[in-house]
C-alpha cells in the first residue's frame, strides 16, 4: 500500500490521506485514532485480497459495533464509512507494447448489517478505467463512457463472513466475456448497449487484469501480522501443543520448541537472529529450548544467558530475566521467520524495553523494511525514531528517505487531523506540523529554564 484513504470512520470525519512507506510510524498522544488505523488497515487487505468481511473486533483490535467505528460525533452519526488504498505497479499496455508505472486504486463504502461494518460497495480503478460493484449491480466506465447492469446472481456473496466467489475478481474476468456476448451477432440485447471500440476493449482487459497483478505484487497477503502492545506472560516450564498465532505472542515458545525438534536448520537460522539482536539490544547473548525429557510430548523450557567478554553466565529460564526478553520475541520472531509475514502492524513494541533495546529496534525495523516488506508501527519511543533517522542517514541499509513516513496524528474540537511527514537526506524531520513534538519542546524550555 502506498496511500491510505478515510472518511467517516472513528475519529476521522473529513476524507484523509495517510502515505505509507516500507517503513511508517504513527505517533501521537494516547486517543488519537492509532490503533483504528491500524484496525482499518488489516481490514482493508481482507476486503481487497481476501474477499473477506473484515470483522472490527477481532483481536488485538476490538472496535465495537457500526454505531462505534462509523463516525459519531455528528447527529445522528454517520451512516457509512468509506476507506481505500492505492498503489503503484509494473504493468503491461496493450497500446504502448511496454511496461508502464500504472497507479491501482481500491476502495470501500461500509455500512451496517447486524450491527456490524460490511463491505456495501467496492471500487477499482486504474487511470480512466473504473470498475464499481455493489450488491445489486456492476458498473463499467471507459474514459466518458460508462455502462451499469444488473449482478449476475452467482457473483453475490455466498457467506455472512465470506464475499466468495471473490465478488470482485469474478466480476473483473467475467466483463469482457459479457461485452463480447452482448455485441456478438444476431444477439438483441436486453438493455440499450453501444458497441465497443477495440481501444475501449484493451481498456476494459487491462483493468480486468488490475486486480490480479496488484495481488501478485503483494505476497503472502494472507499473513498479515498483527501485535498486541501487551504481549506473551512467561512460564516456568511449557508443555507442548499445536500452535495457534495470537496477537499475545502465546504461541511463541510451542513455535520455537517444534522447529528446533523438526526443522533445525530453520531453528538455527533464527537462533542466530534472534541472538544477533540480543546482543546488539543487550537483552541477551544465547538462546535455547532446553527439554526436560526425550519424549515427543516432554515439557520444556525457553532459556537465555547474557555473557561478559570470554565470560558466560549461566543459562536462566525466561521467567527469571524480567519481562523486556518475553515481551519482545513475538515481535522478533514474526519479523525473522522464514515463513514471515508481508505486513506487520505493530503496537508499541517499546513496551518494558531500555532505550538501548528500543533503539536496536529502529535498526532492526530498517533491516526488514529494506527485504521488500512493510512495517507499520505505533510507538511513542522516541528511541526507536532517532535510530531510524540515523541508520538511514548513515546507509545503514538500502531505505532512502521516500522509504521512511512518520504519520502524526493531531487531534482536534471534533476530529483527529493525520499529517504526513517525511524525511530529508540527512534523515531530519521535513516540514512538520506547527504543533509536531510540542510537549517535548516545552519540556526542555522549562528544563534549560527559559
Amino acid at each position: 500500500m502506498n496511500l491510505v484513504t478515510l472518511q467517516n470512520y472513528r475519529c476521522f470525519r473529513e476524507r484523509q490521506e495517510a502515505r505509507l512507506a516500507p517503513l511508517t510510524f504513527l505517533v501521537g498522544e494516547n486517543s488519537t485514532g492509532k490503533t483504528s488505523f491500524l484496525a482499518l488497515v488489516r481490514a482493508l487487505r481482507e476486503v481487497a485480497f481476501e474477499s473477506r468481511v473484515p470483522d472490527f473486533r477481532q483481536q488485538p483490535y476490538d472496535l465495537g459495533t457500526f454505531s462505534e467505528i462509523a463516525y459519531n460525533r455528528a447527529r445522528g452519526g454517520a451512516k457509512s464509512f468509506e476507506a481505500g488504498f492505492s498503489r503503484k505497479i509494473s504493468a503491461m499496455s496493450a497500446r504502448l507494447g511496454r511496461l508502464v508505472d500504472e497507479l491501482v486504486s481500491f476502495a470501500v463504502t461500509f455500512e451496517p448489517r447486524n450491527a456490524a461494518p460490511y463491505p456495501t460497495k467496492r471500487r477499482l480503478s486504474a487511470d480512466e478505467r473504473c470498475l464499481e460493484v455493489t450488491q445489486d449491480t456492476i458498473r463499467f466506465s471507459v474514459s466518458d463512457r460508462e455502462t451499469t447492469i444488473p449482478a449476475p446472481e452467482r457473483l453475490l456473496p455466498g457467506g455472512v463472513d465470506q464475499l466468495d466467489p471473490p465478488f470482485m475478481y469474478v466480476a473483473l474476468w467475467h466483463w469482457p466475456m459479457f461485452v463480447l456476448s452482448e455485441q456478438s451477432p444476431g444477439h438483441t440485447p436486453e438493455r440499450a448497449f453501444d458497441p465497443l471500440t477495440e481501444t475501449e476493449m484493451e481498456d476494459i482487459s487491462e483493468l480486468a487484469a488490475a486486480l490480479p497483478r496488484l495481488i501478485s505484487h503483494s505476497r503472502n497477503l494472507s499473513h498479515t501480522f498483527a501485535g498486541a502492545p501487551v504481549r506473551s506472560m512467561p512460564k516456568r516450564t511449557y508443555d507442548p501443543s499445536r500452535p495457534f498465532q495470537d496477537p499475545e505472542g502465546e504461541y511463541i515458545p510451542t513455535l520455537l520448541a517444534n522447529m528446533s525438534r523438526h526443522s533445525p536448520d530453520e531453528w538455527q537460522n533464527l537462533k542466530g537472529a534472534l541472538e544477533e539482536f540480543g546482543k546488539a539490544s543487550g537483552l541477551f547473548n544465547e538462546i535455547t529450548v532446553e527439554r526436560l525429557g526425550n519424549g515427543e510430548g516432554a515439557p520444556f523450557q525457553l532459556q537465555v544467558r547474557k555473557s561478559n567478554g570470554r565470560l558466560k553466565g549461566r543459562w536462566r529460564n525466561l521467567i527469571d530475566v524480567g519481562y523486556g526478553v518475553s515481551q519482545t520475541l513475538p515481535v522478533l520472531i514474526e519479523l525473522l521467520r522464514e515463513d514471515h509475514a508481508s505486513m506487520f502492524l505493530l503496537q508499541q513494541p517499546e513496551v518494558h524495553l531500555h532505550p538501548m533495546a528500543q533503539a536496536a529496534l529502529g535498526s532492526l525495523f530498517c533491516q526488514i523494511a529494506s527485504w521488500n516488506r512493510q512495517i507499520i508501527v505505533e510507538t511513542h519511543s522516541d528511541y526507536i525514531l532517532n535510530r531510524v533517522f540515523m541508520d538511514v542517514r548513515d546507509r545503514k541499509t538500502n531505505l532512502k528517505p521516500e522509504d521512511i513516513s512518520i504519520l502524526y496524528f493531531e487531534p482536534g474540537e471534533q476530529d483527529v487531523k493525520i499529517h504526513s511527514i517525511g524525511l530529508d537526506e540527512y534523515g531530519n524531520i521535513e516540514n512538520p506540523p506547527l504543533h509536531y513534538r510540542q510537549f517535548f519542546m516545552d519540556e526542555t524550555r522549562r528544563f534549560i529554564g527559559l
